[in-house]
């Protein structure tokens, strides 16, 4: 009775188990089955596959992981297709898998985490790198690769390290390419950069050469020469031969791919030499694993399996880590109890009979605990420390930045969220403080397309874009500024120069075109000129235009780079020198005061001594005399009369002290006056100059003459208009008495370039 009502009990228990929506497994299974889903015949899938199977047989043979449970993996090949993706996924559930190693493709993984996220089973990809994934929309999506986020960070850190402001992206047009693009979009604005052109390729593979170059043709009419290609390898290298076709492979282009081109580099190297001879100087980067004994291990394990074909790749270890994540995750999950239930989705029960056997899908009940210790998963595998941030992304994201140089490749840096751009790998910066300046930013030298070392400028002047109206004065005197070019629109000058050297050290393109303002027969009007920008006839003016008070109320000037200011230039007279020429170093006035001293000097050298000097003594004619002769005599130190007073012994010695002095200046200047041809002018300044009636000359077009007539209130009638250096020249020289200027008043710059060529004028006052 007690073995029959055993046999009842488990019987009746086995039947309600069945009867019941659940389907449960013991704690421990003996096997527990994952998914893995990628392209098997793509570059990632045809490594992935083996990293795979090499991860399974590792951990299946290690006995202090699982303890005694295996993994078994289906692998489906879903050819980055999102609807066989979904069929793939949906037939998983069918079977019960507790993971899935997947999706590949980006455009695939939306569609399957949708039905992860039903399910509650993880979706572990490690090729997906859309940043989009990382969003809280698939909270059972886990990247165990990097985010295209962090990729799309150094590819904008790399643009603002050279100093480039603006790219053009070319992208495939998916949900990977897009968001991709959208992510760099993003951080170049953080660093004041900008794509300026963004151009979608569609993603299939047929896409042929005729609308490869349609895109590339509007590319080349662009002003920058910064290309980024966001693309997969088939499109890529046809991007390449169509660019390299057209010469957009040469100085001035700098080309950044994104690792699509590394993978290529690393899975099929070495690539035909005509292949290579199309990707020279482009850079590319590449997902950073730190060096170690584990992985030059596998590395060697990897060419003993394969021969070294398919070459072992970044991905690839990402899916040999990825199996170790699982098993891990499910080791920690057996170990909290949590066991392999399934039960039936009560939405999808009520479809049940039709054709489309929806039942037959069932939710992983302990999916969540899963879920939980997979992202708290903190080991050191292939590919470095495999640990996630709150964000669900695996910390320390770091890059290598790589340079395509004739048969290979030359690694010029790296770049880690850690420290930004570096020649020193991260794992050594990890150990530093953290270091984001600029000052710190640094890269090995590039071999740029053309194989030159020089930085391209990064930008040209466009062919398709709007030209700035800039208007050049049409001089016809001091053509030295500013001249246009006899039969031609181009203009050249001083003026010109400085512009055009300005613009140059742009770091963005300025497209312009000069505009001829005069009718080359005089000098035009300046401030007309200047009036031309507010009434939107200009947008900008180049020549030498004085930054005058009213002229600043309606326009900005740039910092003034020639010296400035009104000067007045006069015509010098000879001082001739005649019989009386000794007379000339002195002034009258001059000459009175030295002989008054004379006089007074002998008075008092007289009041001191004739009372004790003997000398000094006799009647009033020989004193007077004697006076006389000791005052003058000492003008050439001659006096024969002795001093006996202390005081006059000091005045002496004083007065002659001072005599010569005078004798001094007295031969300097008539020595002058002499030996050198002096020139002087009448006019000693403006206020002089305004105080006579005499005409004055001002130049043609210039705001001098509105300054003299209504800041200085000179009539009108005086001020007459030269226009040539020439005309300068005869007016000063015929003088104001026959039809010329007494002076000619201008700018500082133009009367310096009119005194270069003549010595017979100079600046007066």
């Amino acid at each position: 009775m007690n073995v029959a009502g055993f046999i009842f009990l488990l019987s009746l228990h086995l039947g309600v188990f069945q009867i019941g929506y659940g389907r449960n497994a013991s704690t421990r299974p003996a096997v527990v089955n994952i998914g893995a889903m990628f392209n098997f015949d793509s570059i990632i899938g045809r490594v992935a596959k083996i990293a795979i199977d090499e991860a399974l047989k590792d951990v299946n043979s290690n006995s202090s992981i699982l303890k005694g449970t295996k993994l078994s993996v289906t692998l489906q090949d879903t050819n980055c297709n999102g609807f066989l993706g979904m069929v793939e996924a949906l037939r998983y559930m069918a079977t019960d898998v507790v993971a899935i190693i997947g999706p590949q493709c980006s455009v695939v993984a939306p569609i399957i985490s949708h039905v992860a996220s039903e399910l509650r089973f993880p979706l572990l990809s490690f090729a997906a790198t859309d940043p989009t994934l990382s969003s809280l929309q698939f909270p059972f999506f886990v990247r165990t690769a990097q985010s295209d986020l962090y990729q799309m960070t150094a590819v904008a850190d790399i643009i603002d390290h050279y100093g480039w402001k603006e790219v053009i992206a070319i992208f495939i047009d998916d949900d990977w390419g897009r968001n991709g693009v959208s992510a760099l979009n993003d951080k170049l604005a953080e660093r004041r950069c900008k794509i300026s052109y963004k151009v979608g390729i569609q993603p299939d593979s047929s896409v042929t050469q005729g609308a490869i170059m349609d895109i590339l043709v509007k590319v080349a009419l662009m002003q920058s020469r910064i290309v980024v290609l966001h693309l997969n390898q088939i499109v890529g290298f046809k991007v390449f031969s169509v660019a390299n076709h057209l010469g957009m492979m040469g100085n001035g282009y700098v080309w950044i791919a994104t690792d699509w081109l590394s993978l290529v580099l690393d899975s099929e190297s070495p690539l035909p030499s005509e292949t290579m001879d199309k990707i020279q100087g482009v850079l590319t980067l590449r997902q950073h694993t730190p060096d170690s004994d584990r992985k030059r291990a596998f590395f060697a394990r990897w060419n003993r399996i394969t021969g070294g074909s398919p070459q072992l790749n970044a991905y690839g270890l990402y899916a040999y880590d990825t199996v170790w994540l699982l098993a891990n995750s499910l080791d920690a999950f057996f170990n909290q109890g949590g066991v392999l239930s399934f039960s039936n989705d009560s939405r999808i029960s009520s479809m049940a009979g039709s054709a489309l056997h929806l039942e037959a899908m069932s939710i992983f009940d302990d999916g969540v605990l899963l879920l939980k210790n997979i992202l708290l998963s903190d080991f050191v595998g292939l590919t470095g420390p495999l640990k996630f941030n709150s964000d669900r992304s695996l910390i320390l994201p770091a890059y290598d930045i790589i340079n395509v140089i004739g048969t290979g490749i030359r690694q010029i840096g790296y770049w880690s969220n850690y420290s930004g751009l570096s020649t020193v790998s991260p794992e050594t910066l990890y150990t530093r403080p953290q270091n984001r300046s600029s000052a710190n930013q640094k890269l090995y030298s590039v071999i740029w397309p053309g194989e030159t070392l020089s930085k391209p400028r990064g930008w040209v002047f466009p062919n398709n874009g709007k030209l700035l109206r800039i208007g050049v004065p049409n001089r016809v005197s001091y053509k030295e500024f500013v001249s246009q070019i006899r039969g031609t629109d181009m203009f050249k000058g001083f003026c010109i120069d400085v512009f055009t050297a300005a613009v140059n050290l742009l770091p963005y393109a300025v497209p312009y075109k000069f505009i001829s303002f005069g009718d080359g027969r005089k000098n035009p009007s300046y401030t007309e000129l200047v009036n031309k920008i507010t009434a939107g006839e200009f947008d900008a003016v180049v020549g030498d235009i004085a930054i005058v008070t009213n002229r600043t109320r309606i326009v900005d000037f740039t910092q003034p780079y020639v010296s400035s200011g009104l000067v007045i230039v006069a015509r010098l007279e000879k001082e001739r020198s005649g019989a009386w020429a000794f007379l000339q170093p002195f002034s009258r006035r001059m000459w009175i005061v030295t002989g008054s001293f004379f006089l007074i000097v002998g008075i008092v050298v007289w009041i001191l001594e004739h009372r004790i000097n003997d000398e000094f003594r006799g009647p009033p004619k020989q004193q007077v005399i004697t006076i006389l002769w000791f005052s003058f005599s000492t003008m050439f130190f001659a006096h024969r009369e002795n001093t006996m007073s202390t005081l006059g012994c000091l005045v002496l010695l004083l007065w002659l002290f001072v005599v010569l002095i005078i004798n001094s200046s007295y031969t300097a200047s008539l020595t002058s006056i002499l030996t050198v041809e002096h020139l002087s002018s009448p006019i000693k300044g403006i206020q002089s100059l305004a105080a006579t009636n005499e005409p004055i000359g001002y130049q043609e077009g210039s705001f001098a003459e509105r300054y003299l007539s209504e800041e200085l209130n000179i009539s009108r009638s005086r001020l007459v208009s030269l226009g040539s250096p020439e005309a300068y020249a005869l007016a000063l020289k015929r003088g104001p008495g026959n039809g010329g200027v007494a002076a000619v008043v201008d700018e500082r710059p133009y009367v310096e370039l009119f005194l270069s060529s003549q010595c017979t004028f100079k600046v007066v006052g």
